[in-house]
């Protein structure tokens, strides 16, 4: 019986896990058909030469003036959508998009996301550790030009991270 009642505990354990890992935990904001999650030059992914800045998703994936990126890796509850790029290169990025905020109300897997207009500036730099053929961009700052999230400052800086193993990621 004892080994009957600890085989059904596992084996719920590893279903509530699975099930888990299938759904999400959070609300999503509206999605564009238009733009892809991220892209990367060509350029970029064949010559990989000291000097290149990249953009480090949440997945390790390095990016090149990506469309969309997501700032909030372990909920996705703040990303940017939309994203254009009127500069790129080793003295950084300069760009404008929207930062889709979740406001978590009541909570946030049932909460609303609201956009908000954003400049975005990516600066320093470093040897990316995953591939050190690679340099990657260490500072995102936004710069709300209107209206901003409740608690959020007009200028907001983040550190970037080196991937999922990062503490950042």
């Amino acid at each position: 019986m004892r080994g009957t009642v600890a085989g059904t505990a596992v084996t719920l354990a590893a279903a509530a896990l699975l099930t888990a890992g299938m759904t999400t935990a959070s609300a999503s904001p509206p999605t564009t058909t238009a733009s892809p999650t991220a892209t990367t030059s060509p350029a970029a992914t064949a010559r990989g030469s000291r000097g290149d800045r990249v953009l480090v998703d949440c997945f390790a994936h390095r990016n090149v003036r990506p469309t969309d990126f997501i700032l909030a890796c372990g909920d996705g509850n703040s990303r940017l959508k939309g994203l254009q790029w009127s500069s790129w290169g080793t003295g950084g990025a300069t760009g404008t998009g929207t930062n889709w905020v979740n406001d978590c109300k009541p909570y946030c897997a049932a909460g609303t996301f609201h956009p908000y207009p954003v400049v975005i500036r990516l600066s320093g730099d470093t040897q990316w550790k995953k591939h050190p053929s690679f340099d990657r961009f260490t500072q995102l700052t936004l710069t709300y030009t209107g209206a901003r999230p409740e608690g959020f400052q007009r200028v907001m800086s983040y550190p970037l991270w080196d991937g999922p193993s990062s503490p950042q990621g």
